[in-house]
């Protein structure tokens, strides 16, 4: 399951349950994502990785084929905030955070949601 849910004007939380990811449901994600965007300034993102499995290799070509929209619609945002239980995720959107320009990227774990929040709603 992949639930995307615009919660405030620039924020938009999204939360992936163990669903597998192909390319269908990858298409829809970004589609999806990127309507939601829309109009949105010094946006949040939060992002919930419940035992987060590997799209398929289809998935993958998808998102290949959408990064230029997808660069566009990341600079609408100025902090992702990832939640997982997973490190490896966590260390991920870490790194991400340091390439990315503009956009301040951290992982916590999941029972670190308050500690995630604090820090998005931190003034820049």
């Amino acid at each position: 399951m992949i639930k995307i849910t615009k919660t405030a004007p620039n924020r938009i939380d999204m939360e992936f349950d163990g669903a597998s990811i192909d390319e269908d449901t990858m298409r829809s994600a970004i589609e999806e994502l990127i309507e939601k965007s829309e109009g949105i300034e010094h946006g949040q993102l939060l992002y919930r990785l419940h035992h987060f499995p590997w799209p398929s290799l289809s998935a993958i070509a998808v998102k290949l084929g959408h990064l230029p929209k997808l660069f566009g619609m990341l600079g609408k945002f100025d902090r992702c905030a990832v939640l997982s239980d997973e490190t490896w995720l966590r260390k991920a959107a870490d790194i991400e955070g340091a390439l990315i320009p503009g956009l301040e990227m951290k992982g916590f774990s999941m029972d670190e949601t308050e500690a995630a929040e604090a820090w998005l709603n931190t003034p820049l």
